[in-house]
Parts: C-alpha cells; sequence; structure tokens
C-alpha cells in the first residue's frame, strides 16, 4: 500500500492527517488511532493530478470506472482519460436514475468482473453502489466526489434497499478519497444543502446513540464527535457561504462529510452519524408516494433532524417515563410496509419489542440514569430553532412539504420509522411512553 497522504491546508497537527498516519490520539483509550485509508485529497483543483493520484494507490492494469450520466459529463469522462494513459479501463455509465438496490449492484459487479479494482465518480448512489460491489467482490476501490452530498465516502457501510427493506449493509473501505473543491462549489445547490443537511444530523445521533448507551448498554465512543468538533461553528455560523462558492466554507463541509464517516468506520458502524432521523428518512423513500418528485437523502435527513430534534427536546424537558410493553403486531408492519419488507422489519424490531417485564425493567433503569442523559444530552445538542435557523439562511428544507410530503404521510412515516431497525432512539422512546404521536402535531 502507497504510504498515506492527506492534502489541502492540512497541518502537522491536523487530526485528518494524524488519522492517516495512525498517529491521531482516541479520547475514549488515549491510544494512538488511525483509519486504513492510503490517501484523501481536499484540493482546490485536481485537473492534472487525476492519474497520478490513481497510480499511487496501486489499484491494478485494470479498472473499471463506475459513474452515471451527470457525474460522468462533470468529472468521470476526465478521469476516464486521465487513468487510460496507464491502465486498461471499463467503463460503466448509469442513468441517472439508478437507484443503490440489488438489482443495480449486480449490474455494477458485471461491469467490473474482469477488473483489478473499481472507481466510483460521483456521490451517494454511485458510491454505495460501488463500495457494495467491490466487497461483494473482495476488490478495492477509490472515489471521486462530484457533489458534498453525504458522508458516506470514507464509512465502511452502503445503503441498499434488499427486497423493499432499505438497509445499512458492510462494505469496502475506499482506498482512496478525492475531493475536488471547484467541482464541489459547482454541484447543484441542492446537492450543497443535502450535504449541510447530513452533517446537521450530528447532534440527534449523538443524543440518541447516548440514550441507548446508558438505557441499554450499548457500546458508546466520544471520539466521532471529538473529530467534527473543529469544523462544525463555521457551518453553523455561516451557511451562506456554501452556497457563494466559499472554498474555505466548501473545504469545511468536505472535511466534515470526511470525518464523519471516519467516525462511522472507527466505530464498526453507521451509530455516530445514524441515528432516528435517518430511519425516518429510510421510512420515506420505501413508502414514498407515487409521483412524488426525488429528493436527496441529505434533504430528507435535514427535515428529519429538526423532527428528532424537537423530539428530544420534548423529552428531555421532562421527568424520566414510564414504558409501556409493545403493542404492535407483525400484520400492521406487513400492511404498511408490504409482506416482505414488513417480515424483515419484525425481525429488525424484534429486540426491541417490550414485554411487561421488560418495560418495567427498563423504566426502572430509565429512572436511574435519566438525570445522566439529560445532562450528556445537554452537553451534545444543538437546539431546534438553531438548526432550522441554519438550513433557513442556506435556502434548505426545513418542513414536510419542503420534501414534498404532505403532513399525514410524513407522520406516518415517523410513526413507523422506528420499525426499520434495532437501534434505539428518542422514536422508541418516546412511543415506548405513548407520547409519541404528541410530539408530531
Amino acid at each position: 500500500m502507497p504510504d498515506r497522504a492527506c492534502d489541502g491546508d492540512v497541518t502537522q497537527d491536523d487530526a485528518l492527517a494524524q488519522l492517516l498516519r495512525g498517529e491521531w490520539t482516541d479520547p475514549d483509550s488515549g491510544k494512538p488511532l488511525g483509519v486504513a485509508i492510503a490517501a484523501i485529497a481536499i484540493e482546490p483543483h485536481l485537473r492534472g493530478q487525476e492519474a497520478d493520484r490513481v497510480a499511487a494507490l496501486g489499484l491494478g492494469r485494470r479498472l473499471a470506472i463506475v459513474s452515471d450520466a451527470a457525474t460522468h459529463a462533470v468529472l468521470g469522462e476526465r478521469v476516464a482519460r486521465a487513468v487510460a494513459a496507464f491502465a486498461r479501463i471499463d467503463p460503466l455509465v448509469l442513468p441517472a436514475s439508478a437507484h443503490a438496490d440489488m438489482a443495480t449492484v449486480d449490474l455494477v459487479r458485471a461491469a467490473s468482473a474482469g477488473a483489478d479494482a473499481l472507481i466510483a465518480v460521483g456521490s451517494g448512489t454511485i458510491n454505495d453502489l460501488v463500495k457494495f460491489a467491490a466487497a461483494t467482490d473482495h476488490k478495492p476501490y477509490a472515489v471521486f466526489a462530484t457533489a458534498p452530498s453525504m458522508n458516506g465516502y470514507t464509512s465502511a457501510n452502503a445503503a441498499i434497499t434488499v427486497g423493499g427493506h432499505k438497509k445499512t449493509l458492510p462494505a469496502t473501505l475506499a482506498r482512496g478519497v478525492f475531493f475536488d473543491l471547484d467541482v464541489l462549489s459547482r454541484a447543484p445547490a441542492r446537492m450543497i444543502r443535502a450535504g449541510l443537511g447530513d452533517s446537521l444530523c450530528r447532534p440527534t445521533a449523538q443524543v440518541d446513540w447516548l440514550l441507548s448507551h446508558h438505557l441499554l448498554g450499548t457500546g458508546y465512543r466520544a471520539a466521532p464527535f471529538a473529530l467534527l468538533a473543529p469544523d462544525e461553528p463555521a457551518l453553523l455560523d455561516e451557511p451562506e457561504a456554501l452556497l457563494r462558492g466559499d472554498l474555505d466554507a466548501m473545504r469545511a463541509l468536505a472535511r466534515t462529510l470526511v470525518l464523519s464517516g471516519i467516525g462511522m468506520t472507527l466505530c464498526g458502524g453507521s451509530y455516530p452519524a445514524s441515528q432516528g432521523e435517518h430511519l425516518i428518512s429510510h421510512c420515506i423513500d420505501m413508502r414514498a408516494p407515487p409521483g412524488r418528485p426525488s429528493f436527496l437523502h441529505g434533504e430528507q435527513v435535514a427535515v428529519a433532524t429538526l423532527t428528532m430534534a424537537r423530539i428530544q427536546e420534548a423529552m428531555l424537558a421532562r421527568a424520566a417515563p414510564a414504558l409501556r410493553p409493545s403493542s404492535v403486531a407483525s400484520r400492521e408492519l406487513d400492511a404498511y410496509f408490504g409482506t416482505d419488507a414488513g417480515a424483515s422489519c419484525w425481525r429488525d424490531f424484534a429486540p426491541k419489542r417490550l414485554t411487561a417485564e421488560r418495560a418495567a425493567a427498563l423504566t426502572e433503569r430509565l429512572a436511574a440514569c435519566w438525570d445522566t442523559v439529560r445532562q450528556r444530552a445537554d452537553a451534545a445538542r444543538v437546539p431546534s430553532a438553531r438548526l432550522a435557523e441554519v438550513l433557513r439562511r442556506a435556502g434548505g428544507p426545513v418542513t414536510a412539504g419542503d420534501i414534498g410530503l404532505d403532513a399525514r404521510f410524513y407522520t406516518s412515516a415517523v410513526r413507523h420509522a422506528r420499525y426499520l431497525r434495532d437501534r434505539y432512539t428518542f422514536l422508541d422512546l418516546a412511543d415506548d411512553a405513548g407520547e409519541l404521536t404528541g410530539h408530531l402535531h
């Protein structure tokens, strides 16, 4: 593997550079910590450097380059032309409407069957498809980002729809991750706002994880949030700069997305960056009304983050609630999600179902840990009003209507989102206390 490198305005003491050298001090253990990515570049421009960047990764002599119709025109053709100087290219240009599902994963795998490695040129969907296909076929991959729209570039998981159930699945960690800030700054405004929306869920995801940690004893790490702390203020204080083409602001967003993905990788899962707000977004994806326009993952997460922030605020403002036994039946999930997806959701929800005995035990435990949860949550939270203000200043979505949904559909998605995964969030706490519906009006 080539020497690890991180470019851009990085000092010797920068956390990202230290991670790539394996020298960042883990706040949880006090030991040196690193991430197995060979190179990350966050540069004002990468034009003319593409071949050298890829060649340094040692990916092989035959490379599959995967893009879609939009990202091919923006950057994919340029990357393919440069890499063709030293490697055989197997190009795959997917439709701009491609979905991250198993059928499309199979297309990527077929197109890259003879390749030594894969290169994704795109953002969320393309990156998820390529990293999951690479993992399935035990091949390395690298990615050239075309938009600052999500935080999956440096994570080792992929959001893939399987049998109608959107899942987060293990995937290959990128060997190299390349950000041309000029390309990112010229991305559609919606994609920039989506990246901001995906970044703003840090506080709600952290508070959900803290709840699960103290109530259920699940693991928790401070490291992902320590990594994000230096860059978050710039996004909160001047979100308008992202839409003005300000490269410093774009660098802060790109770094936030990179470090958020690394945080997930360090934790062996999406826990620090995907909790109740992502479950709501996934539920919307699975149940999207016919004829609804397409919306980006980060746009949905932005609105769902505001919902989660308000639910958390309402629950944390009161005394520890008493929990009740679960009353939902499998047939209700079949009716809402469909038979196959409903059965899958029921299996994932099963570990969270409360019997009368377990509800009583958790009520007792919650009462004992509630003050600690509230104190730690208060230190981690950003008020929902502040988050909404940041999104408005950036021109981002803040209501269900802003993402093409009526109030009835959105409320139903929020109510059913908890059934998608065994992760315990404030959606579960509010519903187990019989209060979720009341917090949605």
